[in-house]
């Protein structure tokens, strides 16, 4: 695998170059992982940007080396963006609680 440009945007045949993926395959993944949905330019070329890039890498890893069919990388890929999602807000949700306690304090306090 070829290390991946630092770039904003890249166009199919490039994706495909960096993956070892054939563009028509890339373009059935599109219709089968809703989170691959690379933009289209003026023109109506894809663009692609490095996540989507890692994206197409994660799916070639696990259909062709792991051996997962197309519904399991599906159900994979959604249950490890899901634990991201989840791991993310976590963070937040503490912070928020927190700050709801310090508030409650501060009422307890006025009304005592």
């Amino acid at each position: 695998m070829q290390k991946i440009p630092n770039k904003f945007f890249f166009r199919i045949g490039e994706v495909s170059k960096l993956t070892g993926v054939e563009p028509h395959v890339l373009r059935y993944w599109e219709t089968e992982f809703k989170t691959l949905r690379p933009k289209k330019n003026k023109a109506s070329q894809r663009v692609y940007k490095k996540k989507d890039v890692l994206l197409i890498l994660k799916i070639k890893e696990l259909l062709y080396s792991q051996k997962y069919t197309i519904a399991g990388a599906k159900k994979r890929i959604e249950s490890e963006q899901n634990l991201r999602e989840i791991a993310s807000a976590t963070p937040r949700l503490e912070e928020t609680l927190t700050e709801v306690k310090t508030e409650l304090k501060e009422v307890l306090e006025i009304l005592s």
